[in-house]
């Protein structure tokens, strides 16, 4: 492997990285009046979708949990990385199984992560308040998870696509 393509990598690492804290940033300004307490778009999955199609998958997990980490040490509290370790593991893990039987398109890759998202940060939920009646919010999360993964799935196909281009560059 040439040092070109090596420095290419890491650059591509760093601003997804970069890119998926901006995202996390941006989410936190954007205020959303809906029925569940804490609920987002999921605007950073988007770097999400796009490593899993672009990077290896522990590139992909790499960057998931330096957001994760990083977004919680910088905006937020260790409920807040709790909350976003569960929903993001959960989510890659589910994204990556579904990607692999190849039997799904990137939306509905990004759909299933977005509901597996939803529902690993319910249970977390669940655990920390040791209230089960928090799954009243269910079924508003699974459309919430479904249209959200919806997007990020389309957008994230865009992007996804010229990523790939350019990195064919590289090589």
């Amino acid at each position: 492997m040439n040092s070109r393509y090596k420095a290419a990598g890491v650059a591509r690492y760093g601003l997804l990285i970069a890119l998926a804290m901006v995202l996390s940033y941006v989410e936190a300004m954007i205020p959303l009046p809906l029925l569940v307490p804490g609920m987002k778009l999921g605007l950073a999955n988007l770097v999400t979708i796009v490593g899993l199609y672009t990077v290896s998958v522990p590139g992909t997990a790499a960057v998931a949990l330096l957001r994760i980490v990083l977004v919680g040490l910088t905006f937020g509290n260790s409920f807040s990385m709790l909350y976003g370790l569960a929903g993001g593991l959960l989510s890659l893990a589910v994204m990556v199984v579904l990607k692999k039987t190849g039997w799904f398109s990137q939306v509905g890759v990004s759909v299933a992560g977005g509901i597996g998202h939803n529902i690993g940060q319910l249970c977390v939920a669940v655990w920390v308040t040791k209230q089960p009646g928090v799954l009243v919010y269910l079924p508003a999360l699974l459309a919430a998870g479904t249209a959200a993964g919806a997007v990020i799935g389309v957008v994230g196909g865009m992007v996804a696509e010229r990523v790939g281009s350019i990195t064919q560059q590289f090589r």
